[in-house]
């Protein structure tokens, strides 16, 4: 079936699914295949759950006029997409970068909503699937989108932005995420700035940080909007705080880093024409979730959880960050940083270093990684020496940053230290 034909039935009401276990009624449900899943086989559920048409690609699996038979389901949902993109018409903001996309998507989304309807990726749904469902959850009611933007190799960047065509980009820094599928920090801003490209190809506008020397070279043959000068840093004990003409914007993020993410979101805001005071009651109502930088007082005990992603940039950013805090005790735990490659080992030991040389009360290493790093601090192989370990010893009165990739989970230490 034509692209057009799939619109019309997917117009009437906007509703894509892809879960059985979430089909809400009158969706078209996209019989997604994986290497451990196959759709197909959960169409005639999804068809008896309420949605009104299922996409499958194997013909065994048609059981009635409800079910529609395409080459290849995940094709037809990426077309679907930009063809929904391109009867939209409205602005829509792409971004990626190495670190803080997540963040930065939700406070440009924070600020932009308090004058437009807008639609953003939801949570970090930001691959070649997620960013087709995201465009597919816009709707006539949408003034504008912002689109987050992942990749873990080259051209990535460069298929996506075919799917969302974006009218205006911001990538938020270049560093060493992903080095494995990248090649190394090269490849990551090469990869990166197939956003650059694609906006220069189609005469597009980018967000630029006027004090990122990459930025500002890639960009030197784009329309850039750069961060305004009149904002300026105060500091972040914890909280990032900034001065502007009409006064302070406190920020409820923690980390000198989170700066220029709050700038991003400030100079997108006075792009599209909102008032400071709309801008600075946006950036002071956000509280990040999802284990980002989350401040979580328990008992007796000041968390810093940081446990989403990690990789050596974020990493060395979080720990310089955390010793300018002004704490009596501070224990740091860190766990292992994964799709490093070949720069595994060096990168682990590189952060141990780091970590080290901050001198905090405690330093626990946890994940295998960094088990093969040299360092006089303590070193657990799994997450279940380490818990054993805090639960002998148990954490009072301090201030405790915990870091590491999703994979090891350590938002679970909030389970046992009080």
């Amino acid at each position: 079936m034509e692209i057009k034909k799939i619109y019309k039935l997917y117009s009437k009401y906007f509703l894509v699914d892809t879960d059985t276990r979430n089909i809400r009624e009158h969706s078209l449900f996209f019989a997604l295949k994986g290497e451990k899943f196959n759709g197909n086989k959960f169409a005639h559920t999804a068809l008896d759950q309420g949605a009104a048409f299922a996409i499958i690609d194997e013909i065994e699996f048609k059981i009635s006029d409800k079910t529609i038979v395409v080459d290849n389901v995940l094709e037809t949902l990426q077309q679907l997409a930009n063809y929904h993109r391109l009867q939209l018409r409205i602005p829509i903001i792409a971004l990626t970068g190495s670190n803080g996309k997540t963040t930065t998507k939700e406070l440009i989304n924070t600020v932009l909503s308090e004058k437009y309807t807008t639609t953003a990726t939801l949570g970090n749904l930001n691959n070649h699937i997620g960013v087709p469902l995201t465009l597919l959850s816009m709707t006539p009611n949408t003034e504008i989108g912002i689109v987050e933007m992942g990749a873990n190799h080259q051209k990535e960047i460069e298929f996506l932005c075919t799917i969302v065509a974006p009218d205006f980009g911001y990538i938020t820094n270049f560093g060493k995420a992903h080095l494995e599928g990248f090649g190394g920090v090269e490849g990551v801003i090469k990869g990166k700035s197939e956003l650059y490209a694609y906006l220069q190809e189609h005469h597009k506008i980018a967000f630029i940080d006027p004090k990122d020397l990459i930025q500002v070279e890639k960009t030197k043959h784009l329309k850039t909007i750069c961060f305004p000068e009149h904002l300026k840093f105060i500091g972040a004990d914890p909280f990032v705080k900034i001065v502007s003409e009409n006064g302070e914007i406190d920020s409820n993020l923690i980390g000198a880093y989170n700066y220029t993410n709050i700038l991003a979101a400030i100079t997108i805001g006075i792009h599209f024409k909102l008032k400071d005071t709309e801008i600075k009651k946006a950036i002071e109502n956000y509280i990040p979730t999802n284990n980002r930088s989350q401040i979580i007082e328990k008992e007796s005990n000041h968390i810093i959880l940081d446990a989403y992603n990690a990789n050596p940039s974020s990493m060395h950013v979080a720990l310089d960050n955390f010793s300018k805090l002004k704490k009596a005790s501070k224990v740091v735990i860190l766990g292992d940083m994964f799709e490093l490659g070949k720069q595994s080992a060096a990168e682990h030991q590189a952060i141990v270093n780091i970590a080290d040389a901050f001198c905090f009360s405690q330093t626990l290493y946890v994940g295998e990684h960094f088990c093969k790093a040299s360092t006089k601090n303590k070193q657990f192989k799994n997450f279940e020496a380490l818990k054993a370990y805090i639960t002998n010893n148990p954490l009072i009165q301090e201030s405790i940053l915990i870091k590491g990739s999703r994979g090891m989970q350590l938002e679970r230490l909030l389970e046992f230290i009080n």
